[in-house]
């Protein structure tokens, strides 16, 4: 036990922690377990880390990090480990890495039930369903999701700022006067072309190259997140990465599943079903014309899941209008709101089933009643006419 507290200080000290991340005050903590749910890349051991040492410090025993990736766990139970850390005083456990454990949703209720005094937060994969592909932890888990780095939280750390985040509706209420306060202190614009090409992943921060890691870590979350977790076959490895790029050249169009599943030589279910492994694994995004997400029917868009991956993919022919779209999309979707495709050529979304949204480049002279634009290029907006740097400050 002595051997990770040891590592459990050591990282506390070490780790480089950058920004606070929006979702710590949105988790009750009093649940007693909790699933941190997250795409691979987007700092989900930070998170954990973080929260140790915000909330108990370096050498209180009270809480204890664990990587499961630990041999030890190969002979040794979760449950005997989470009784001897009870017995010892402690309170929280922190276990990333969760999916290698074998019969690990089990052994989570068994530690909750047998525990009276012990919380658990745990990490897991995107692609992992835990409520409904896990019945052991129904009605006695809260999931939170985390995603990447909002545009707010990359100026943050950029400059060094404590910008708030904004709902989606004092946004378009008040987006002129909240655009001028930001603009105090930072113009976002100047920061918007760098957020899209590399600041949705923490690996930013760190002495590397961005590009090269984030191929990286693409290629973990297809071997690992999708083949070993969705208990595909690697021989199919191939197939999905293929799959990958010839949707991100065509990102933002509605798929030809027909067509997909003659280029990569397999049958059109398989395309259906990988799809959708790679929407849940987030890195791409599926939308429909209706609100409810319907598994067994054709997508009426794909894009990427944000920015940063088409840079990756094809850096020399990234669609700039796209992108900004993906990037309205992605800040969207992970505040909380539930988008859909617009079914107008006007409209490019439609969120909440009520608000539908254009995303431009330029400012036009003539808009349409009744609809609202996300504009790359203003300063702070004009009644239906908001900045789009502003929806970055969602969360």
């Amino acid at each position: 036990m002595d051997s990770f507290y040891r590592t459990h200080d050591y990282l506390l000290r070490n780790y480089k922690f950058s920004v606070r991340r929006q979702l710590m005050n949105e988790i009750n903590w009093k649940d007693r377990l909790i699933g941190i749910k997250g795409p691979r890349g987007v700092g989900k051991t930070a998170f954990l880390l973080d929260y140790a040492r915000e909330h108990f410090g370096i050498g209180n025993r009270e809480c204890l990090y664990i990587n499961l990736n630990q041999f030890y766990f190969t002979e040794q139970t979760l449950e005997g480990f989470a009784g001897e850390f009870v017995r010892d005083g402690g309170r929280v456990l922190l276990l990333d890495q969760m999916f290698k454990y074998p019969n690990w949703s089990r052994e989570l209720r068994s530690c909750i039930e047998r525990y009276s005094q012990l919380s658990i937060i745990f990490t897991g994969s995107s692609v992992m369903r835990l409520t409904t592909e896990n019945p052991d932890l129904n009605g006695i888990v809260s999931v939170y999701t985390l995603p990447g780095f909002s545009l707010r939280e990359y100026i943050n750390i950029r400059r060094e700022l404590a910008l708030p985040s904004f709902d989606l509706q004092d946004i378009i209420d008040h987006h002129r006067a909240i655009a001028r306060d930001i603009q105090k202190a930072v113009n976002p614009n100047d920061l918007l072309g760098d957020y899209l090409h590399h600041g949705y992943y923490p690996l930013f921060l760190e002495d590397v190259n961005y590009s090269e890691n984030l191929l990286k870590t693409i290629n973990m979350t297809l071997e690992v997140d999708v083949l070993f977790i969705k208990q595909i076959e690697q021989n199919s490895l191939y197939k999905l990465r293929k799959l990958m790029y010839l949707l991100s050249l065509n990102a933002s169009q509605a798929p030809n599943v027909s067509l997909l599943a003659k280029q990569i030589d397999t049958s059109r279910a398989t395309v259906m079903n990988y799809l959708k492994y790679l929407h849940e694994a987030r890195l791409t995004c599926m939308l429909y014309k209706s609100e409810v997400e319907d598994e067994g029917k054709k997508p009426a868009r794909i894009y990427l899941d944000n920015t940063n991956i088409s840079y990756v993919m094809h850096p020399d022919a990234v669609n700039h209008e796209n992108n900004l779209r993906t990037f309205f999309l992605n800040q969207l979707r992970y505040s909380g709101h539930k988008i859909q495709m617009g079914d107008k050529a006007q409209v490019d979304f439609l969120v909440d089933g009520k608000l539908p949204f254009k995303v431009l480049e330029h400012p036009v002279h003539r808009y349409n009643s009744g609809r609202y634009y996300a504009v790359q290029n203003l300063v702070d907006g004009n009644h239906a006419e908001i900045p789009l740097w502003l929806f970055g400050f969602l969360y």
